[in-house]
């Protein structure tokens, strides 16, 4: 049987610490989904499919296409991964702070389908500290986020705060 892992998240947008952990991922797993959750409780900058594009175009960028399937989904995670035939979730750590929400997450999805593992992955140190939110603040006061995303999501973010949308 082949290990496959869902590697879930918002990635409102994808962030170059994102793709630090599929990096990863795809070491220890043959593999590896990415799960765009539509979360409804979360009001995101960009669409569903703008973030799924965005994802697609980033692995492009960064030279993992085609080594990772990206899927979006509006269900229980551990629905989604149990459809999927994945035996682990991915989830990336960056502070103290994620690990509480982490851990409780990581217990609820044991109990609701329990032969489901969860994988925590530290971001590389350079990746420590981004988040998305951090990215879509810098983007909408007009900072520089290229040391942050791809090109591809660079360009979005410009266009959608240029375009006055979401301020």
């Amino acid at each position: 049987m082949i290990k496959r892992a869902i590697y879930p998240g918002t990635f409102d947008p994808v962030t170059l610490g994102h793709l630090d952990i599929v990096r990863r991922g795809l070491e220890l797993f043959p593999e590896l989904i990415i799960g765009i959750a539509e979360n409804p409780k979360k009001r995101p900058l960009f669409t569903l499919e703008e973030r799924k594009k965005m994802f697609e175009e980033s692995l492009k960028e960064v030279g993992l296409s085609g080594k990772v399937e990206v899927k979006t989904f509006n269900s229980l995670l551990v629905e989604f991964a149990k459809k999927e035939g994945a035996v682990a979730i991915l989830r990336g750590i960056r502070i103290v702070s994620d690990m509480d929400h982490e851990f409780t997450m990581a217990s609820l999805n044991r109990k609701l389908y329990p032969e489901i593992e969860t994988i925590f992955l530290m971001p590389s140190e350079e990746y420590a500290y981004l988040s998305s939110s951090a990215v879509r603040e810098i983007a909408f006061y007009g900072g520089d986020v290229s040391q942050f995303v791809t090109d591809f999501v660079k360009k979005r973010l410009e266009e959608k705060f240029k375009k006055g949308q979401s301020r």
